[in-house]
């Protein structure tokens, strides 16, 4: 009976005027406090608090839409990838703009290690190159940027930039979508438009692994609990009618594989509570489900399309 199934009552977090291709929730911090970073298609990206919602600043830089955006695991710094052929690394404190990586084409994927106050970036977008910025080895704060106000702030002296090196020359097929800084420092995970999930070694720049999908990827994200440190976590992936889990401390290990009816756009788990929640690419209503049975445990109308990344 429809009457049966539990009803969530979402945080509605209102100031985007286009679509939001991407969110990213930071760790917890000092006084179990966490943050929201959402990527939006009118080309600012948000800052909010993660328990309440509440807006505490946009990022004005990008002159293109924003694909995705991720803050580090201190939630000091964010990253930015957008369609202006740039990622931008920001303040979070000040707002300030404290990197500008230039690309060749439009941006589409961001990653830190999970080590707090990183010093390193990866991006990667339709160049099809996974690079790799070192962020101590050059700045561009000209143009600082107030968070909350939007204000030019006192102009710098221009450094050279982040400097960057290419991971696995010509061996995308297409477009990287999403990438993902595993528990182990040396391993990244990319997802491209070729179907392909591919762990990287940045030691060797070469592929450990590499698993073809059965559709077009819609989300890949790694899933880890605050909670537990040093947890590997799960890698999630949305990808044509199926969501694939990954074993987050072992490259290529698959541990379940879920089936559906409908195009998955987005997936996320919770291994403590045992749920699986997707949202789908063809209707408005994100499912959750029992994620070791994926018997479906409730749904929720959204006003949109979902897109769960958490």
């Amino acid at each position: 009976m429809a009457s049966d199934i539990p009803k969530v009552v979402p945080l509605t977090c209102h100031g985007h005027s286009r679509p939001v291709p991407h969110i990213n929730f930071s760790s917890t911090v000092e006084d179990d406090q966490y943050y929201l970073l959402s990527a939006c298609k009118d080309n600012n990206p948000m800052l909010r608090d993660g328990i309440t919602g509440d807006w505490i600043g946009t990022f004005l830089g990008h002159k293109g839409a924003v694909w995705q955006a991720r803050l580090s695991t201190d939630a000091t710094i964010a990253a930015t990838a957008a369609a202006d052929f740039s990622a931008k690394v920001w303040d979070t404190h000040t707002g300030e703009c404290l990197h500008t990586l230039q690309h060749s084409h439009i941006c589409r994927a961001v990653a830190f290690p999970l080590q707090p106050s990183p010093q390193v970036v990866a991006t990667g977008g339709f160049e099809k190159k996974l690079r790799i910025f070192d962020l101590t080895q050059g700045s561009n704060t000209s143009s600082p940027i107030n968070a909350t106000s939007g204000e030019n702030g006192a102009n710098a002296a221009q450094t050279p930039p982040a400097t960057s090196y290419e991971i696995g020359p010509g061996v995308h097929g297409g477009t990287i979508k999403s990438i993902v800084w595993n528990q182990d420092y040396n391993i990244l995970t990319t997802a491209a438009e070729d179907r392909k999930i591919r762990w990287w070694d940045l030691r060797s720049r070469h592929p450990v692994v590499e698993y073809a999908v059965e559709g077009a990827i819609g989300s890949c994200e790694l899933n880890t609990l605050a909670i537990r440190p040093n947890d590997p976590g799960i890698l999630t992936i949305a990808a044509g009618k199926s969501v694939y889990l990954f074993d987050g401390s072992t490259p290529g290990r698959l541990l379940k594989k879920s089936d559906f009816r409908y195009e998955v756009a987005s997936a996320a788990v919770n291994n403590e509570s045992g749920k699986l929640v997707t949202g789908s690419a063809g209707d408005t209503w994100a499912r959750v489900y029992d994620l070791r049975t994926d018997e479906e445990l409730g749904m929720d109308l959204l006003s949109s399309p979902s897109c769960l990344m958490t």
